[in-house]
Order: structure tokens, then C-alpha cells, then sequence
């Protein structure tokens, strides 16, 4: 069967499910991930043919789509601040939204002295695209990352050698620690912030497919995780010391209030690109 064709079909399986762009998006992925073919190379083969053996692996991976499951699980790969990241069932996709918070954190340093040292703290670091992102574009830090999940922790230090940055990983709960033992100039986190009564909102390739331990907090105590954090922040930061949050677009103000009410300072509440109240920088 021509590519060609087997495009015509792909399209008519998704159009129902996806829109077009999205759909063409699919497609050019998953010729470069079974063919080793970019859009330009597909244009200038037109009559490339794919086996019975690969219309299989295309007719495998279009059920999975029709399922809406993530194409990033399927590939097992995501890109993020324009480094490739290895994705699975028990890691969060990494989001646009979080390049802005890392673009934010990299920004705030941009008047230090290259040569000063930086001490960053990554608390639930997932696929660790904070951290490594961070180390990439800030060589001069020491760079450290907590997560709960050892098999979550497998894929973040395969991401880090893979895009050639040393981070220390630490497995702990965070809700368990009492004291982080050393100073650290940033002190960043994105936890879990959904709500389980926001649920409904969820599209269903990240309901179906994420880790919801990842996601979802209870409705009684959605800030938990930013008041224990916020806490060992105080203890934690060094002077002139930053903490970021990625937050839940609902809860800015509530977030911010926790924030005054802890002490911290300078507390600025920023939008992403689609309007929506998502990160926060203060300080002690």
C-alpha cells in the first residue's frame, strides 16, 4: 500500500475524534517513528510504499489514537524546551504551560554573574523536564529533583543522561519531610493541583491515560502540597532566594493569600499564554 493512501484512511479513522491539524500532526509523527521520514521527505517520495508488516504497526497505533490514548505514550517521547524527554503510563506529559515557568525561573537569572553558583530544588519532578531544562540552560547550577515514584525517577534520570546534564535525584515524599538540610537560591515545584471535582474538565486522553497521583488532590485540601512546600521553602531558601509554583488556574488568588499569610514577599501571580492565572514567584 502507498503512504498516500493509507493517509487518506488514517484521516477518515481520527476525524470524528480530532481536528485536521491535530490529525496532520499524528500522521508526520508517526512517519518519522516508523518510517525515519520527515514531512519534507514524505513529500518528495510520493509514491513510498509501506509493507503489510507496517500497515500492521499503523493499524495498531491507530486504534490506539481512536482510543484518544496521548500520541507522546505511544511514541514513548515528548519534547520540551527543545529537548527530547521519555515518556511512559507513570509519567505526567510534559505542557507548554511549564516551558513558560521554566523560560520565567531562567529569565530571573539572566542578570548573575554566569560564574555565581546556584543552588535549585525541583520538588515532584515526574519525566524531570524542570530540572534538566534548567541545568541545560544554566550550567553553572547544582541541580537537585525529588519525586515519590522510584519508577518515575528511572525515566527522570534516563532524561537527564540522555540530554547530558547531572541532576541529583532524591526519592522521599515531600508531605514526610520535616527539614530539606541546605539552602537553595530557586526552589520550584508543579504538584499536583487538580481538584476531584474538576474532573469533569479533564479531556479524556488525560483521564484515561495520566497518573492521576500526578494530577488530583481532594477538594477538602487542594493547596496541600503548596503549603507544605511553601513551609520548607521559609526554612530553606537562601537569601534573595526565589520559589515558583506552576498553580491550578481557579485556585491563583487562594494560592497567593496562602503565600501572604506564611510571609513570603514580593508575591507575583503570572498568566500563561492562554490567560490563565498559572505560576507564582515570591520570596522570603
Amino acid at each position: 500500500m502507498l503512504l498516500k493512501q493509507y493517509k487518506a484512511h488514517f484521516f477518515n479513522s481520527l476525524k470524528n475524534i480530532q481536528d485536521d491539524q491535530e490529525i496532520e500532526s499524528f500522521f508526520f509523527i508517526l512517519t518519522e517513528y516508523l518510517h525515519h521520514m520527515k514531512r519534507v521527505d514524505v513529500a518528495l517520495n510520493p509514491d513510498f510504499e509501506i509493507s503489510d508488516e507496517e500497515v500492521e504497526k499503523w493499524n495498531t497505533i491507530l486504534s490506539e489514537l481512536q482510543q484518544e490514548k496521548p500520541i507522546q505514550y505511544i511514541t514513548n517521547e515528548a519534547w520540551f524546551y527543545g529537548l527530547r524527554f521519555e515518556v511512559n503510563e507513570n509519567t505526567l506529559i510534559p505542557r507548554p504551560e511549564t516551558e513558560e515557568l521554566v523560560e520565567w525561573i531562567i529569565q530571573s537569572q539572566k542578570s548573575k554573574v554566569k560564574s555565581q553558583k546556584l543552588e535549585i530544588l525541583d520538588i515532584g519532578t515526574g519525566t524531570g523536564c524542570i530540572p534538566i531544562s534548567l541545568k541545560a540552560n544554566l550550567p553553572q547550577a547544582n541541580v537537585s529533583a525529588i519525586d515519590i515514584s522510584e519508577k518515575v525517577l528511572e525515566v527522570a534520570k534516563r532524561n537527564a543522561a540522555s540530554n547530558k546534564v547531572e541532576i541529583n535525584f532524591i526519592q522521599t515524599n515531600i508531605l514526610e519531610v520535616e527539614d530539606l538540610n541546605q539552602p537553595f537560591d530557586i526552589i520550584v515545584s508543579n504538584p499536583p493541583y487538580v481538584r476531584n471535582l474538576e474532573k469533569q474538565e479533564i479531556k479524556k486522553n488525560v483521564l484515561d491515560f495520566e497518573p492521576h497521583l500526578a494530577l488530583f488532590v481532594e477538594d477538602t485540601d487542594a493547596l496541600l502540597f503548596y503549603r507544605k512546600i511553601a513551609q520548607l521553602s521559609l526554612k530553606n531558601l537562601s537569601l534573595n532566594g526565589l520559589l515558583f509554583f506552576e498553580i491550578n488556574q481557579y485556585l491563583g488568588n487562594e494560592t497567593v493569600e496562602l503565600l501572604e499569610n506564611l510571609g513570603f514577599k514580593n508575591i507575583e501571580l503570572k498568566k500563561d499564554m492562554y490567560g490563565n492565572d498559572r505560576m507564582i514567584r515570591c520570596s522570603v
